[in-house]
């Protein structure tokens, strides 16, 4: 069969929404790798100026310059891996030229190690197999779910199976009988709130962008899930990808957009071709394209696929990698909602967010809210992973006691140990352990504990764990992903990072802290985006609850 030469590649990719993007994954499949070469011809056929494409493509972590580029085997060196071992894996893979990646979110099923375009997960390298993501188990408390009710339904990732538990009802229902503003006031009734990190009102995001002058408006999904101990996203897009793409419909047809959007992280490439699959049903079955359903409705939504870096997680940088820029975050004000894709109305969305679109449009805002408990509204997805007897994703209600989830439906600690941490929001929200573990699952409790509930990655350590460890773990994870935009972030990171590992620093206790809560507090009041001002959470909570393990590190001659 003859190979797509260059040009081809190139002109069936240039007129079509966010090009770059997957003209250089074409290439990088082709290839392997991304020769000089391709980067030239892109350069003139997209006419990008070659030193900002050099930039833009070397910022990723997976697109590779040179062999032997997709042959080497990356090996997650993320928090939850790293205590599995994944070191070892990488030096016993080291013979194939195998490289770190930061975490791939398989933290349910560890350790994952990409090869060319496949996931293998085990703790041997002799023995890495193809296992599919692991499906959501049930809660034990026989709770009533909203996104995971449906999930484990046979075949409910393809349209027929979708629409059998009752899938793309909520279009019909819109369509065919409530003005775009009544659907944005439904929501908004239902209190369904950002399920991302940002726990922003969608209804009064949906709002502004209905508003919004200029057209045409974008809906956005931010599926790229980059934070450490963060694995929900994922399962959702396996196995009930409809219940997404649904949810972008309903946002379309509310906020009067076009077009859509799903950015994916790379390191889901069998969720990527769910995805191809779901939105090719979902387009010859009528629901996206012109006329949808017959009305004056039309909308499509395009599938791209990232290169690996975390900051895209934060939507000003994710929406400069759609449009083929340096994905550095963007300066707020404005804001996407006026000044989004391509500086215009976007609308960018959590895939949690959206697959709870479709059911709050069947049962009411009403029904949605009395899923949480204590006055909260609604349910929330936790990834809980780490020293956990049962790591998984769990539809909790807004406002479940934290030990209830640890201890009764996900069974304590490993044998013969106890919970000495856990950390929130993934990582971002720092670390919570001792009296402040009795939280209930709600964003005000976890804020006055100086955390917050964030994407709902929660990884548990227990006792055997050095936390200083830990915390520079975690820390040369942020170093690593700093875009370098700004150099609060960029200095801090790596300057914290060397007094965990006791490179440099004072070695008296006092100086010592007094040193690291000034880098944290410069860091947060100045940081450009959310990563500089998460970041050292980790040092403070380390400070406040470990000062013990703190001072032995600092006296021990270590810093």
């Amino acid at each position: 069969m003859t190979q797509t030469t260059n040009r081809e590649i190139i002109e069936f990719w240039r007129d079509k929404p966010a090009p770059l993007l997957p003209i250089l994954h074409n290439f990088h499949d082709r290839d392997g790798f991304i020769s000089d070469e391709v980067m030239r011809q892109v350069s003139v056929g997209l006419k990008i100026p070659l030193a900002e494409l050099f930039g833009t493509v070397t910022f990723y972590h997976h697109f590779s310059r040179m062999p032997p580029g997709q042959d080497a085997p990356r090996v997650c060196t993320g928090p939850v891996c790293l205590l599995q071992g994944s070191k070892e894996i990488l030096n016993q893979l080291e013979k194939d030229g195998a490289i770190p990646m930061p975490c791939a979110g398989r933290c349910d099923d560890t350790v994952p190690v990409l090869k060319k375009d496949q996931v293998l997960t085990g703790l041997d390298p002799t023995t890495l197999s193809i296992r599919p993501s692991p499906l959501p188990e049930p809660n034990p408390g026989g709770i009533e779910e909203c996104i995971f009710a449906s999930i484990r339904e046979t075949n409910q990732s393809s349209l027929q199976g979708y629409k059998k538990s009752g899938g793309y009802q909520g279009i019909g229902k819109i369509v065919k009988g409530m003005k775009s503003a009544e659907v944005i006031d439904l929501i908004s009734q239902s209190q369904l709130a950002g399920r991302g990190g940002a726990g922003f009102p969608t209804g009064l995001k949906w709002k502004a962008v209905a508003e919004a002058e200029n057209d045409p408006k974008t809906v956005v999904c931010n599926a790229d899930e980059g934070e450490p101990g963060c694995f929900k996203d994922r399962a959702i897009l396996d196995y009930d990808p409809h219940a997404v793409i649904e949810g972008m419909i309903i946002a379309a047809y509310a906020t009067g957009a076009t077009r859509g959007f799903i950015y994916l992280r790379y390191e889901y490439p069998d969720t990527f071709k769910v995805l191809k699959c779901a939105i090719a049903e979902a387009r010859n079955a009528g629901l996206l394209g012109g006329r949808i359903l017959d009305q004056d409705f039309s909308f499509e939504i395009y599938l791209r696929r990232g290169a690996g870096a975390y900051i895209c997680g934060e939507e000003g940088a994710l929406l400069n990698s759609l449009e083929g820029k340096r994905p550095f975050p963007r300066n707020r004000p404005p804001y996407p909602v006026t000044h989004g894709f391509e500086n215009l109305p976007t609308a960018v969305n959590n895939v949690e967010t959206l697959a709870a679109v479709p059911p709050i449009v069947n049962r009411g805002a009403e029904w949605y809210q009395n899923l949480g408990v204590n006055g909260h509204a609604g349910t929330k997805i936790i990834s809980l992973s780490g020293d956990i007897r049962k790591p998984g994703n769990y539809e909790v209600p807004i406002g479940l006691p934290l030990k209830t989830l640890l201890y009764d439906w996900a069974s304590g600690p490993l044998t013969g140990r106890s919970i000495q941490a856990v950390t929130m929001a993934g990582v971002s929200g720092g670390f919570l352990a001792g009296e402040d573990l009795d939280i209930t699952l709600d964003d005000p409790t976890i804020k006055s504990k100086e955390s917050y509930l964030g994407s709902g990655g929660i990884i548990v350590f227990d006792d055997s764990r050095d936390m200083v460890e830990i915390a520079q773990y975690i820390m040369k994870f942020y170093a690593e992903e700093s875009c370098g935009k700004c150099f609060p972030c960029r200095i801090g990171t790596q300057r914290l990072v060397e007094r965990l590992e006791g490179k440099t620093g004072p070695k008296e206790v006092d100086l010592w802290l007094e040193e690291v809560e000034d880098i944290g507090q410069t860091m947060q009041a100045i940081s450009a985006c959310g990563l500089g001002i998460s970041a050292p959470l980790i040092t403070e909570s380390l400070i406040r609850y470990f000062p013990d393990q703190v001072t032995r590190h600092v006296e021990s001659g270590k810093s």
